[in-house]
């Protein structure tokens, strides 16, 4: 099974107590987004996937005009509470609120690992009817092939499947919605670690001719 919203919803507290500054101890993670944020230069960008905003406040902090969506309101009730000043709301990946070509940047980071393979096209195809043509998308997700299941973590019961993908299907998946590549960056799995490493693909939507 894969109880996103549930599993989330009870553990979204101690989540953000242990990952909220992950990004900052991470030189992968801060890499790929410092170079996303060089890339965006103006215009909203939306963290799709927010979880409790911990990257949000960094891309706010980078001077983006950035705001959150989560499909858990567990998670969007924590990022109200710890970063105020910004905007969330709850919302699915699949059927963004969002207006056609609205974004000029837009993440999905790490926020599509409990989404199968056969529905990332879907979603690809959701991100990039939201970005404006010439926007970029920074895409962070786990390497390897297949899933693994998890019963526990950050404290609590859940029920959340976890995938791993392909970098180089990754990368065909999100060309064949109609992005370029910009550039993709990997890392092997660090000691510990149960994925074969880790990825951040950074595509642009092309300019209107």
């Amino acid at each position: 099974m894969n109880d996103i919203q549930g599993s989330y919803n009870a553990a979204a507290t101690d989540y953000h107590a242990i990952l909220r500054d992950y990004h900052r101890a991470d030189p992968f993670e801060k890499g790929a987004l410092d170079y996303f944020c060089q890339l965006v230069t103006d215009g909203p960008v939306g963290d799709l996937g927010c979880g409790t905003g911990r990257i949000t406040t960094y891309l706010a902090g980078r001077g983006m005009d950035v705001f959150g969506v989560d499909l858990t309101p567990g998670m969007i009730e924590v990022a109200r509470r710890e970063y105020p000043e910004l905007r969330f709301e709850v919302g699915s990946l699949y059927d963004l609120d969002l207006k056609d070509g609205e974004l000029a940047g837009a993440l999905a980071w790490y926020s599509l690992v409990h989404t199968p393979r056969e529905d990332l096209p879907a979603v690809y195809a959701e991100l990039f009817r939201v970005l404006r043509p010439g926007g970029h998308l920074v895409h962070g997700f786990k390497v390897g092939a297949g899933s693994r299941h998890l019963s526990t973590g950050y404290g609590h019961d859940i029920d959340l499947e976890v995938y791993m993908y392909d970098v180089a299907d990754v990368a065909g998946l999100l060309a064949s919605a109609g992005f370029a590549e910009v550039a993709t960056l990997t890392r092997a799995a660090l000691p510990g670690e149960k994925d074969a490493g880790q990825a951040a693909l950074i595509v642009r939507k092309p300019a209107t001719p």
